[in-house]
């Protein structure tokens, strides 16, 4: 099962969830094979291009979408795969370092417009969706922010929490304990709608920046041809690993809505997500 990202993030986390489960249910090991690099684009290349047996699989953000939409890839996230089942969905943090003097979506938009690229923001890699909802924000706002790109989220944390980068989308599932723990701000999230976990939190919509709605979300894939009964058999199984209900409080409590939905419902809903992200990169005019 290849996470195209470094460990300890959201997706690894989720990745090794459904790694164990397979392991038990199905009666062969799943082993989570960490493949970072270009922005999640080297990991999931590896499975575009491999055998259609179910014995490669893929377990990504929607960053392989957003990579696409927005740059040269060596792979069709629509032709080159077989998506299994939506595992979870959920909004991003906006976090900032403790010690950046702003507690507010426009006091940070403020900041950047005073010292016009001075403002920087660490993302999971370049044409992940961390770096496009950023470089969104930076268009809807009209302000320029240097972007600093990391291998995975796991990296681009101590960034931000030692000040050497000023901000970054942190997915719930591991930022909010950095929250918790006072190592890291959260300003906004965003989401169209307020996170039932951080009620007090408003939209970056609310903050200043209308029409903003970023939301991720994190799925199983299969190589294209890979069998319907072997990918009805994942799905079921990645289904029942995420919905299990003691999991399934933890996710919420973390900020994360549970989907394990069908292989032909979460198929329609990439499609239409590449084509609303390639939509946006070409009005907004945003390039790598």
């Amino acid at each position: 099962m290849v996470v195209p990202l470094t460990p300890g993030g959201g997706v690894d986390i989720l990745a090794r969830i459904v790694a164990d489960h397979y392991s038990q249910v199905l009666g062969q090991r799943f082993i989570v094979d960490n493949r970072p690099g270009a922005g999640g684009s080297i990991g999931v290349e590896t499975v575009a291009k491999a055998a259609p047996d179910g014995h490669t699989l893929l377990v990504s953000s929607s960053s392989m979408v957003t990579n696409a939409a927005i740059q040269t890839v060596r792979y069709d996230p629509i032709r080159d795969f077989q998506p299994v089942t939506k595992l979870t969905s959920n909004a991003y943090i906006l976090l900032t370092t403790t010690s950046l003097p702003v507690s507010s979506v426009k006091e940070l938009v403020a900041l950047a417009r005073s010292q016009p690229g001075n403002v920087t923001y660490a993302s999971s890699g370049t044409g992940g969706v961390l770096h496009l909802g950023a470089e969104l924000l930076c268009a809807l706002a009209g302000v320029r922010m240097n972007h600093v790109p990391y291998k995975g989220v796991a990296d681009a944390y101590p960034a931000v929490i030692s000040g050497q980068v000023n901000w970054v989308l942190g997915n719930p599932i591991s930022a909010l304990p950095l929250i918790k723990a006072g190592r890291m701000k959260g300003i906004a999230v965003s989401g169209a709608a307020r996170m039932k976990v951080l009620p007090e939190l408003p939209t970056i919509a609310e903050s200043g920046v209308p029409g903003y709605a970023v939301d991720a979300w994190f799925g199983l894939f299969a190589p294209a041809r890979v069998p319907p009964r072997i990918v009805e058999k994942l799905y079921v199984e990645a289904s029942r690993a995420v919905r299990a209900p003691e999991l399934e409080r933890r996710l919420q409590a973390e900020g994360a809505d549970v989907v394990g939905n069908p292989p032909q419902e979460f198929a329609a809903q990439v499609r239409a997500e590449y084509e609303k992200w390639r939509s946006l990169v070409a009005k907004a005019g945003l390039k790598i």
